[in-house]
């Protein structure tokens, strides 16, 4: 491994010692055996919001699924969304899809080759772009993300607030700096986000066997657990889903979700959304839905709260089973339908439906 020496100037030994340590600490992934712009594209997608150690499986099955930019842009969205279930954040998927459509369909599935041509996908952002352009084509434009930030920041001693204009316009100057500083900026990007990953963590990172030690600015000052500097995240916000899980016999009465809200597109129950939590039945407000499930069906349960946490808001839900009698007809609410168990497995669906859905027994 290249430490730094007495001579050496922090910027000019940065990308060199950075590479030293990649050689030694890499780990074997998928998505690093290819220059194909595809593949690079698709892991850069799943892993925008996701950990590697339960992003790879997605990305794996992705492949499987969909070798060809083209096969992904032939695909059923329903089927992709399914496929991306337990991902969140479904409008990347989404953004996903209509990407491959551009890119099969109106570049005759060639991806472009340099980062500002990248840049004109829909879909694609500036870190996304970097990404590709470096891993694929060997371009020298500097990738920046919560890693990469965290890296610059403790080794320079940056601490501008890492989510401000100014900010940003700072570590991207440096970075595109440091860059320069290499032949080979596809492994010079891919380091320092493993560094961030697995050496320069957020937490308790391992500086006592850090090549940066010496010349590490957060290190000698003790900053680390304060570099970067984040402002506090935007509050998170409650919502109460009262799901009335409509059941006759072995079948479940589900909808699409169409509205621009959360979920958009995947599959869900009869849904109350409520300002406070409920504790009986009794307390779901009063309306057409309500009045329905009174008149045809029998309360058989209510589960415990389940929660589930996404950027900005937090879902605290309860599912109050519905069942109805199997000897008659019964019109369901407009936009529920009926799905036997099969068909059901194949709608995309919340995580939080689908961890319900365990639970039952048909």
């Amino acid at each position: 491994m290249d430490w730094f020496s007495d001579s050496d100037d922090i910027k000019t030994g940065f990308a060199r010692t950075l590479s030293g340590w990649y050689e030694h600490h890499k780990r074997d992934l998928p998505w690093r055996h290819t220059r194909d712009p595809y593949f690079i594209w698709l892991s850069e997608v799943i892993l925008q919001q996701t950990r590697v150690v339960q992003g790879r499986p997605y990305y794996e099955r992705f492949v499987a699924a969909y070798p060809t930019v083209q096969s992904m842009a032939d695909a059923d969205e329903r089927d992709l969304l399914r496929l991306w279930q337990g991902l969140g954040y479904y409008s990347r998927a989404r953004n996903m899809h209509r990407t491959a459509h551009y890119v099969a369909n109106e570049l005759k599935g060639q991806f472009p080759n340099t980062y500002e041509a990248l840049l004109k996908l829909p879909g694609i952002g500036t870190y996304t772009a970097a990404a590709i352009a470096s891993f694929a084509f060997n371009e020298k434009v500097a990738v920046l993300d919560g890693n990469v930030y965290r890296v610059l920041a403790r080794v320079f001693g940056i601490e501008d607030d890492i989510i401000t204009g100014p900010a940003k316009k700072t570590f991207s100057r440096l970075a595109t700096e440091l860059i320069q500083q290499t032949d080979d900026p596809a492994t010079y990007n891919q380091a320092i986000m493993e560094f961030g990953a697995i050496q320069c963590t957020p937490v308790s990172p391992d500086c006592l066997i850090c090549p940066f030690q010496p010349v590490c600015d957060a290190y000698q000052t003790g900053r680390q657990r304060f570099l970067p500097v984040k402002s506090k995240k935007t509050a998170v916000r409650d919502r109460y889903f009262n799901y009335l899980v409509i059941r006759q016999g072995n079948r479940l009465a589900l909808k699409e979700r169409t509205q621009k809200d959360i979920w958009q597109h995947l599959y869900d129950f009869c849904l109350v959304e409520t300002e406070e939590p409920l504790e009986a039945f009794r307390e779901l407000p009063e309306g057409d839905v309500l009045n329905w499930v009174l008149q045809e069906g029998i309360l058989k349960g209510l589960s415990a709260e389940r929660t589930h946490v996404l950027s900005h808001q937090r879902i605290r839900a309860r599912f109050w089973r519905i069942d109805l009698p199997e000897d008659r007809t019964v019109p369901l609410p407009a936009g529920l339908f009926f799905y036997e168990p099969a068909d059901l497995e194949q709608l995309p669906k919340p995580i939080l439906v689908v961890d319900y859905l365990k639970s039952l027994h048909f």
